[in-house]
């Protein structure tokens, strides 16, 4: 079994897919449209609807990260699709220098809430929240402060 991170935006999945791609170096991306399986007589979707991500996959450094959109009418009974905090992706264990790339990528149109830099748990940790709303952490070592803890 695997846990991975799914971002769902309100229209704006293509535009984030673009973004991640390039800001995480991506090395493999998928994506499907809602229209890719025709109309269903009973629920048929605007032409808007149908160019909107209905599922997608971006590979980088071995981590999968999914993202979609949410279609209005799906909305009445999920929720309406809002920026928030109550998201956050977590790089870890990563080289320094890649962590610097990502950084400076994501943040384009981006918050810092942490700049990245070296602290007393990590050679390299920081955070910001990006031009999308998602938050993102970068621990060059959370594995090795987590494990230097004893339970």
């Amino acid at each position: 079994m695997k846990a991975i991170a799914y971002l769902q935006f309100d229209g704006k999945a293509e535009e984030a897919l673009t973004f991640y791609e390039k800001a995480l170096q991506a090395t493999n991306v998928k994506k499907v449209r809602f229209g890719a399986f025709g109309q269903d007589p009973n629920a048929s979707l605007t032409e808007e609807e149908q160019n909107m991500i209905m599922e997608s996959r971006i590979e980088f450094s071995g981590n999968i990260l999914m993202i979609s959109d949410v279609l209005p009418s799906m909305q009445a009974a999920t929720g309406e699709i809002t920026k928030g905090n109550t998201v956050l992706i977590s790089i870890i264990d990563a080289d320094p220098e890649m962590n610097k790339q990502s950084f400076e990528k994501l943040l384009e149109g981006g918050t810092v809430i942490m700049p990245l830099s070296s602290t007393p748990w990590s050679a390299s940790f920081g955070m910001l929240v990006d031009k999308f709303g998602v938050m993102w952490k970068f621990n060059s070592e959370a594995s090795k402060f987590l494990d230097s803890f004893v339970n």
